[in-house]
């Protein structure tokens, strides 16, 4: 009998191209609002770029106390965290600042405030006055956090592409169950930047069009930002993770294996984590990059897997791809599809041209307007993966 303790996701904090906190991000995101994916100059050379960019009024000023962990990375993350605030600090009080954590996910930092110094540096000879190198560190976000809410418990950030937040959340349940912490404040974030767009750009991966996952027309990925944080917790809730699954196929750097092998023992492990069948889920968030080998690669899994079907949607036409908050943003739209706050049921659709590609498998793709199966457990899955075969599913539900 498995004992391990049930690991519960009590709040989320949001912010992304669909909108500014997790309430105004569950109106558009059921009624498939692509209006913050814009076409911006001056990302690469010679033609704009379609890009998710975070859609809120103003970004929040770091406390004059951590002036030097000051970049929109950080700001991003103040932004979520500041929505959850609340539910995080009185968890410091119920249990310590030591037996709380944090760990996330991002592929890039303060890299944007980097490209900025470099830039003074060649018009200037010298990197600009109070420049901080730290903040282009990888660990900076997991660094201000913890510093920002004044916390001894472990804190570190997880960077695999785009599961780095994805597997930032089993993180959290592993040190949950580990009996290091009591909660943990998980999840992901990413912010746009020139390095990211023009190397997706440079292997031919990118669009200046919506990206259009699962087409026979589509021609790759749109780069968005965002945040995604949850409070995750051993105490009641309504909303679980039950499950997660992790694999690594190894096949290339950068394009996945051809059948989904990797993808597929992810799901499979998830599913079986969380004592659940594949007829037992009744939402399934992909990747769907809109690149075609990995379409190709995830479509093929999930026809093996679901012989029968599940309701299914790639949300990154309305976010862009969020790399390394990726993970945890999508779990974020599973979370949202089953709470309270969702009356209606509505499941993310899947927006697209309608064009199926005749080589790949048919999927039941999310329309407008399509809800939660009355007769189906409320079973969530969402899939990311990533370069180097890193293959990560997390299982979310009603907690039992």
């Amino acid at each position: 009998m498995n004992m391990a303790p049930l690991i519960t996701l009590p709040a989320l904090g949001l912010v992304n191209a669909l909108g500014h906190d997790a309430a105004s991000i569950s109106q558009t995101l059921f009624r498939g609002d692509t209006a913050g994916m814009v076409r911006e100059d001056g990302w690469l050379p010679t033609r704009a770029a379609r890009v998710g960019r975070a859609r809120l009024p103003d970004l929040p000023t770091l406390p004059a106390a951590l002036a030097h962990c000051d970049s929109r990375n950080n700001r991003l993350l103040l932004a979520a965290l500041r929505q959850i605030e609340d539910a995080v600090r009185a968890t410091i009080a119920r249990v310590g600042a030591h037996r709380v954590g944090v760990v996330l996910g991002t592929s890039t930092s303060g890299i944007l405030e980097g490209e900025a110094a470099v830039a003074h540096h060649a018009q200037h000879g010298t990197l600009p006055p109070g420049f901080q190198y730290g903040r282009q560190e990888l660990g900076d976000c997991a660094r201000f956090l913890a510093d920002a809410l004044a916390l001894s418990g472990p804190a570190y950030t997880v960077s695999t592409a785009c599961t780095s937040s994805a597997k930032a959340m089993i993180s959290a349940q592993q040190l949950i169950r580990a009996g290091m912490c009591d909660a943990v404040i998980a999840g992901g974030v990413d912010t746009l930047c020139r390095l990211t767009i023009n190397g997706f750009s440079a292997l031919e991966a990118t669009t200046d069009a919506l990206c259009n996952p699962m087409s026979a027309n589509r021609r790759g990925i749109n780069i968005g930002e965002g945040a995604a944080l949850f409070l995750v917790s051993r105490e009641p809730g309504a909303i679980a993770l039950l499950g997660a699954g992790e694999s690594s196929d190894a096949h290339h750097i950068s394009s996945p294996e051809p059948n989904g092998k990797g993808a597929e023992v992810a799901i499979r492990q998830a599913l079986a984590t969380a004592g659940a069948a594949p007829e037992d889920v009744s939402y399934l968030n992909l990747h769907g990059t809109a690149t075609p080998k990995n379409d190709e690669m995830e479509s093929r899994a999930v026809a093996r897997l679901f012989p029968k079907g599940v309701p299914c949607s790639s949300t990154k036409p309305l976010t862009g791809h969020t790399l390394g908050a990726a993970g945890a943003t999508e779990l974020a739209f599973c979370w949202l599809a089953l709470s309270h706050h969702n009356v209606d049921r509505r499941l993310p659709p899947h927006v697209w041209d309608g064009c199926a590609d005749p080589a790949l498998p048919e999927l039941n793709l999310v329309r407008a307007d399509d809800t939660i199966d009355r007769n189906n457990h409320r079973i969530m899955l969402s899939s990311s993966f990533a370069f180097g075969g890193s293959n990560c599913c997390l299982a979310i539900g009603d907690a039992p």
